[in-house]
């Protein structure tokens, strides 16, 4: 890093850090109690706070990590500081915690950066601060930095872990991975994508062996025509049934291994990857969440996904591909038809935006959903092309960890799309300046819509005196 790139982070981080400072004092001010699913996490956090560690309640779905890790910052930072009674441990000190890990994924996403894109001479320093920066600022992400939730803490150690991976630190990698999965038991699929990671790289380089072999330019390591897929497929499958490289493979990715067979474990003794209540948290096959997902990116990455000039190719590529894009509208609406899901949370609880968005959009017809897959098919479109300067491989496998990460989970939840999101945006390419500025205006306008929703326009239920709130 340069010296005036390190200033220019200094600058940025700590400007970031204050406005967040700034905004947590602003929600403590108005929201004091526990709010949501605090109601849930501040209690369990303060029993282990005084000592009781064997108290737990049964509402709670996910493992104790962010509980241990608060207990382990808050309680040696009181001692040295001073701090009894009463503020030990409030709701204002565990929150605190999600202000460092915010801090925390600026800074992850800021190095992820320059390592995935440490090739590209071409982005500058400021470009780099500029996409950290944005993206430490996701709405979606950036919101629950101000309640005590899990998914700031779940992000740092899931981007923590695929930096280790990407830098050939394994082992650091899987126990990093073992703290995400602490914080949110479905992170096992990002540590299957770090050890995909070491998997693709490996194909991709017996592939262009291969291509090489056979002395065929047609063919590349990357996306290409049906044919091509189908050849890179049968040499996937070859590769995969190699006992030699097996063994080499095992020998690269053993840490992660040793993880994913504790997660099946876990899940054999526990009866299920869900503690506590399970009754709202079905594992079913939903797979219009890939499509829910795809409008999602699309929305949050407008700048990148929707161009005159991306509009114009696809229009290109249905011309001359209209039976495969055919097959794929028949396919998305079966899928749509056969396995379309709504939660009892997502109609009864308005404080939620996906609330509003399935009334207003999904319930105003019950053809809407299927007169959107045209829409569906360019999002995915235009996904799938952001990402044409990673391989094959790489692609495959994080459309598989897309697939496990998504299509299981029952209830429209936009805080399950955080990861998947942050991993794709960090690999396309760069954009231009102006494009970059748009999409962090982009961003801050959401927030401050959505900040201003939470503070200012309060509502009432007709059975309850609490005070409710909008949110993600």
């Amino acid at each position: 890093m340069e010296r005036a790139e390190a200033y220019g982070f200094s600058g940025a981080m700590s400007g970031a850090f204050l406005l967040s400072c700034l905004l947590f004092a602003a929600v403590s001010r108005r929201q004091r109690g526990p709010y949501m699913d605090e109601v849930f996490h501040v209690p369990q956090a303060q029993a282990y706070c005084h000592g009781r560690f064997l108290q737990w309640d049964p509402m709670i779905t996910t493992l104790p990590g962010l509980y241990l890790l608060s207990v382990g910052v808050v309680k040696p930072a009181a001692w040295l500081l001073g701090w009894t009674g009463s503020v030990v441990c409030s709701v204002g000190m565990l929150r605190f915690i999600n202000l460092l890990f915010s801090a925390g994924n600026f800074y992850l996403l800021y190095l992820l950066l320059f390592k995935i894109h440490q090739k590209n001479k071409a982005v500058s320093g400021f470009q780099r601060i500029l996409s950290a920066l944005t993206l430490a600022m996701f709405p979606t992400l950036y919101f629950f930095t101000f309640l005590y939730y899990t998914d700031p803490g779940s992000v740092f150690f899931t981007l923590f872990s695929y930096l280790m991976c990407l830098y050939g630190n394994h082992k650091t990698s899987a126990l990093l991975g073992f703290c995400g999965f602490m914080f949110r038991q479905t992170n096992i699929v990002w540590t299957v994508f770090c050890a995909g990671n070491v998997v693709a790289e490996k194909l991709n380089e017996a592939w262009k062996i291969e291509l090489q072999k056979k002395k065929d330019e047609k063919i590349s390591s990357r996306k290409g025509s049906f044919s091509d897929l189908t050849r890179i497929l049968q040499f996937l499958v070859g590769y995969l049934l190699s006992p030699k490289n097996l063994v080499t493979l095992t020998a690269l990715t053993w840490p992660y291994i040793i993880l994913v067979s504790l997660f099946f474990v876990f899940v054999f003794i526990n009866g299920g990857i869900v503690v506590g209540d399970r009754s709202s948290h079905e594992a079913c096959l939903h797979f219009p969440q890939l499509f829910y997902f795809l409008s999602f990116t699309g929305f949050f990455s407008f700048p990148h996904l929707l161009t005159l000039a991306k509009i114009k190719k696809f229009l290109l590529s249905l011309q001359k591909h209209p039976v495969q894009y055919s097959l794929i509208t028949v396919i998305s609406l079966f899928l749509i038809w056969k396995f379309t899901y709504v939660h009892k949370y997502l109609l009864a609880d308005n404080r939620h935006f996906t609330f509003y968005v399935w009334r207003k959009v999904f319930q105003r017809h019950e053809l809407v959903k299927y007169l959107l897959v045209p829409l569906y098919i360019f999002a995915g479109w235009s996904f799938a092309d952001t990402l044409k300067s990673k391989s094959i491989f790489w692609f495959l496998m994080y459309f598989v960890c897309l697939l496990a990460a998504t299509v299981p989970q029952k209830l429209l939840e936009f805080r399950y799309f955080i990861l998947p999101f942050l991993i794709y945006r960090l690999n396309i390419p760069f954009l231009s300046l102006y494009r970059q500025l748009l999409e962090l205006a982009f961003y801050i306008l959401v927030n401050a819509v959505t900040f201003y929703l939470f503070l200012n326009r309060t509502f009432q239920w007709e059975n309850s005196d609490e005070v409710q709130r909008f949110m993600w």
